[in-house]
């Protein structure tokens, strides 16, 4: 009985654990103007870990580069994915961006969507407390 019971047990939690397996890897965008190049990354770890580096270089300034970092743990539930920071263990002096309350839409096409149209897996930010982070969208890196 408690083999039975192991077994369905693993059975209907088996696709829960592949469903976050779509979400890991490299999250990207890059924006060239002639003024500025700006960058977004962020790396989804197997783990439950994130790291984020945003990148900007305005010509303009007196100190163009700037390179803010961000770490901590994220989780999906259905096609959200939310990140949370410990201030304790995520923040030192290189990582210092707080990605707490910020939540992220994943985008793909639908495995019905039988038509030759292409969408790139993406991550929409819908909810963050960081102003140039909400509404950001990063696309996933297919290597």
């Amino acid at each position: 009985m408690k083999t039975i019971f192991i077994l369905l047990f693993l059975t209907f939690n088996l696709p829960l654990l592949a469903q976050s397996e779509k979400y890991i890897g490299n999250y990207e965008i890059r924006f060239d103007t002639k003024n500025a190049v700006i960058e977004y990354k962020l790396k989804l770890n197997p783990d439950g870990t994130f790291l984020f580096h945003s990148y900007s270089n305005h010509i303009m300034k007196l100190s163009p580069e700037e390179h803010i970092y961000g770490r901590g743990t994220w989780s999906s539930k259905k096609k959200t994915l939310s990140f949370y920071t410990n201030k304790e263990n995520d923040f030192d002096e290189t990582y210092t961006i707080d990605l707490i309350n910020s939540k992220a839409r994943f985008i793909s096409k639908s495995p019905r969507d039988k038509s030759d149209r292409e969408i790139k897996i993406a991550l929409k930010f819908f909810e963050s407390e960081i102003p140039w982070i909400k509404g950001l969208d990063l696309y996933k890196n297919i290597e």
